[in-house]
Parts: C-alpha cells; sequence; structure tokens
C-alpha cells in the first residue's frame, strides 16, 4: 500500500509539474539519509527542492533544450500564477518574440495580454495534460479580454483557473459545440469541470478588447494558427486564414485562444 501510495503521488506529480515527481523521489532519498526526527520533514525537503529548482535551477536548464520561460512585462503576465509555480509556463524564444511584438501592437489600448498554459520546461513530446498539443514549446494559450459593466476593460478572469467559462454561441451564430457533440465528441466542453471555482459575476465578454488582442497577434508572420471557436471569429468579424477552427477532437475555445508559431 505505501508503494503504491508513492508511485501515485510520482505520477501525479510528474503529470501537473513534469519536474515534480523526480524531485518527490529525490527528496524521500534525502530524508531516508539524514534521518531526522523533524514532523514533515519530508514534505520540507520536497517544497526546499521543488522551489529551489523551479526558480532558479530549471530557468537555467531550459535554454538547453531550446525553451525559456514567458517573459513577464507590465503587459505580459500570467492569468493565474499557479501556471509558473507548476512550470507550465515555457515556450520558444520566437513565441515570446511574438508576444512582444503583440504587445507593441496593442500598446495604445487598454488591453493587455494574460496566459494560460504555455508548455512544460523540457524534452518535445512530453505531454502537458490536458492539452493535446501544448508539447513543443510553440503553443500558449491566452485569456480571453473582459470588462465590467462600465465597459472597461478588466485584466481579471471569469474562473480560477482562467479555462471553462464560455462564452456561448447567440442565437444567430453557428453552434459547432452542439455540433460536436451530438456527433459523440464528449469531451468538447469538458474544461467545465476545471474551472475550480467561477469568479468575477460582475464581467462580461469583451468584443472590442478581444479583437485589439487578437489583430495584434495576426500582425506577426510567425504566427501559424490561431484557433478560437467559429462563432467568435464570426461575432469578432476575423477575416485572417491563420484564425482556425481545431476540430471536434480538441476541446471548445470559446473561453481562451490558443496561438502557435509556423
Amino acid at each position: 500500500m505505501e508503494l503504491f501510495k508513492k508511485a501515485s503521488i510520482f505520477v501525479i506529480l510528474t503529470i501537473i509539474t513534469q519536474v515534480g515527481g523526480v524531485l518527490y523521489l529525490l527528496s524521500l532519498f534525502i530524508s531516508k539519509y539524514l534521518k531526522s526526527q523533524l514532523k514533515y520533514e519530508k514534505t520540507i525537503i520536497f517544497i526546499a527542492l521543488y522551489a529551489t529548482s523551479t526558480f532558479l535551477i530549471i530557468p537555467l536548464v531550459a535554454p538547453l533544450f531550446g525553451r525559456e520561460k514567458v517573459a513577464h512585462t507590465n503587459r505580459i503576465k500570467p492569468a493565474n500564477y499557479m501556471t509558473v509555480v507548476l512550470n507550465r509556463n515555457y515556450v520558444r524564444p520566437e513565441l515570446n518574440s511574438l508576444l512582444a511584438r503583440a504587445e507593441e501592437s496593442i500598446k495604445h489600448s487598454k488591453v493587455n495580454i494574460r496566459y494560460l498554459d504555455a508548455n512544460f520546461p523540457f524534452l518535445n513530446k512530453f505531454p502537458l495534460l490536458p492539452h493535446l498539443s501544448h508539447n513543443d514549446g510553440k503553443k500558449i494559450d491566452l485569456s480571453l479580454i473582459y470588462e465590467n459593466q462600465q465597459r472597461d476593460i478588466s485584466h481579471k478572469r471569469k474562473s480560477i483557473s482562467g479555462y471553462g467559462y464560455f462564452e456561448y454561441p447567440k442565437e444567430n451564430e453557428f453552434n459547432q459545440i452542439e455540433k460536436c457533440l451530438k456527433n459523440g465528441y464528449f469531451q468538447y466542453d469538458y474544461p467545465k469541470y476545471l474551472t475550480f471555482g467561477s469568479i468575477n459575476p460582475e464581467l462580461v465578454f469583451s468584443e472590442s478588447g478581444t479583437k485589439i488582442l487578437i489583430t495584434g497577434l495576426l500582425e506577426n508572420p510567425n504566427l501559424g494558427k490561431l484557433f478560437i471557436e467559429p462563432h467568435l471569429k464570426q461575432r469578432l468579424n476575423l477575416k485572417s486564414n491563420t484564425v482556425r477552427y481545431h476540430g471536434c477532437g480538441a476541446v471548445r475555445h470559446d473561453d481562451h485562444i490558443h496561438i502557435q508559431l509556423k
């Protein structure tokens, strides 16, 4: 039973953070040879190892694998700092350059860039679950833009995780979600279970703010694809062929924007 418990912890930490499982095993090894009577010794050692690795060591090693942390500026920040704590904030340098160029394009607006999951720091094809394609440093999700009742742009989000709060199709818009669900793609709206709670009920989807952000992103020739739900592409009158539909095999994209390099 103890072995099963340790194996489960290893697997969960690896899935969530990539490096947490290995650091957990290392903490067990250190604890075994310290032979201290300190209460919660293993937990303290793990937290110390994880914090040191996440904030000091991994940022130095990740460039050897062609990745770096998303560069934070006055306008570019994580929607939720757990993304940083969990090492899900790594991209190729070219993607940082793309975000920097988008930031320059929207500097005369009140719109900021709030990112969600990007990629892990190491190894191509290592899955960043629950995403299907965030495994090569070329992808990042961005939060939609919201506004308050006075139509002032807000940089807050509608759910704790940043995912799962949907901007549903209006009656006159094509309902791709309904079509996918009817065709048996049961996973299509599963992010509704990943919100970890709804927040900021006073905020509403900002059509103008989201279009400003997307337009700024589209100005970069290194942008390969931008995924957003078809009804939002229609609503925002986005004509670019770079704005694509991701297919029923993925999940719905009316709670975030997905971008990727060519």
